[in-house]
């Protein structure tokens, strides 16, 4: 049987003007409690565009895409996304699979 690839969670968010800083915490907050009940999720990591403070991408890698669709039919994933929809004017998220990764040669 082949062993499922790692699966990553990534999301693209705009922001609503104002609304920068509340979306950070209750981003922070929010990953903190997926790493802290979801065994599965390895990391969260959270990237802000330097040009435009209101665009964020978000991506964490999972153990399977099976711990991933499992995580967001929780309560505290939807009430999450809910908040977020109250902060942010657009949000796209994806669930993407490992098909290649290179590496520095020095390492």
């Amino acid at each position: 049987m082949k062993k499922e690839e790692p699966c990553y969670t990534i999301g693209i968010w705009k922001v609503k003007p104002g609304k920068v800083e509340e979306f950070i915490a209750a981003w922070k907050e929010f990953a903190k409690w997926t790493l802290k009940t979801q065994p599965d999720a390895l990391k969260g990591t959270l990237l802000q565009d330097p040009e435009d403070h209101h665009y964020f991408i978000s991506l964490g890698p999972w153990k399977d895409s099976k711990s991933i669709k499992k995580w967001s039919h929780l309560p505290t994933f939807v009430g999450f996304v809910v908040k977020a929809s109250q902060l942010c004017e657009d949000i796209k998220p994806f669930t993407m699979q490992l098909v290649a990764r290179i590496t520095n040669p020095l390492d």
